[in-house]
């Protein structure tokens, strides 16, 4: 690990200021990223503040029909939040089960938004669910916001600070996780609300997070297993390595695409 200076942040504003004025500062929310690029010297920054203390990035409330949550807020804690169970409890599974117990108790959905992890699991519930990022300058829809692989529409030393996720008529969430790490090597959101069905897929892409316009065309019309085998999914640009080729990824998105629709079609 690299000598760093490190600062723990009163308020957005402070942390922001911090940032900025830094040669090459970073946020530091929960760490699942930063801390072991840290330790394997993948990272040199000049500055980490630390956004621990934002006590009013945490938790979660219903508003004006979407679910709001803080981005200090932690994934076990997204997880068991009676409001995120009973308005979008697909959200509340997909947030069960990322990572292991020790990631979900430190790991904070407004890190993994900016991080943009290409195997995360919340930008594919950003995507498909149509959800705005707020930051301490903006409101970004999240089709605008994720914009490749660890990359996004934050300017420098602007930071999320919460995400509005709309209320949808029917979701589900299916993954196939790694069996080590527990990241997706597929990961598929199925939506729909107000006439219009959105698939987001992550764990696949070799730009990261993306929507499956075909997939979206025949769940709409069919929100059943067979419509989503019946796709055509290309393996152009999707990953390849030690855990899947491109082709068993292409398949995977089929077959995750196709249970999340079935799961989403019993409510």
């Amino acid at each position: 690990m690299y000598q760093f200076n490190y600062k723990r942040a009163s308020s957005v504003a402070d942390a922001s200021k911090a940032v900025v004025s830094a040669s090459d500062g970073v946020f530091l929310a929960g760490g699942m990223t930063l801390l072991p690029t840290l330790k394997q010297r993948l990272a040199k920054p000049s500055d980490v503040v630390d956004l621990q203390e934002l006590n009013d990035l945490k938790g979660v409330k219903e508003e004006g029909g979407s679910v709001i949550i803080g981005a200090m807020t932690r994934h076990g804690d997204v997880a068991k939040n009676d409001i995120v169970k009973k308005r979008i409890p697909a959200l509340a599974g997909l947030a069960a089960h990322i990572g292991d117990a020790q990631v979900r108790n430190r790991g904070t959905i407004g890190g993994s938004v900016a991080n943009n992890d290409p195997a995360a699991d919340y930008p594919s519930a950003c995507l498909a669910l149509g959800a705005t990022i707020v930051t301490s300058k903006r409101e970004i829809k999240a089709d605008d916001f994720f914009s490749g692989m660890f990359t996004t529409a934050l300017e420098p030393g602007e930071m999320v600070t919460a995400v509005k996720f709309p209320v949808p008529q029917k979701a589900a969430y299916e993954k196939f996780p790694n069996p080590a790490s527990r990241y997706a090597m597929v990961g598929v959101f199925v939506a729909q609300s107000g006439g219009a069905t959105r698939v987001a897929v992550t764990g696949a892409g070799q730009d990261g997070v993306f929507r499956h316009k075909g997939l979206e065309e025949a769940l709409g019309k069919s929100l059943t297993k067979d419509a989503a085998m019946k796709v055509a999914v290309s393996a152009d640009g999707l990953n390849s390595d030690i855990h899947a080729s491109a082709e068993y990824r292409a398949h995977l998105i089929k077959v995750m695409a196709g249970r999340a629709a079935e799961k989403a079609a019993k409510g």
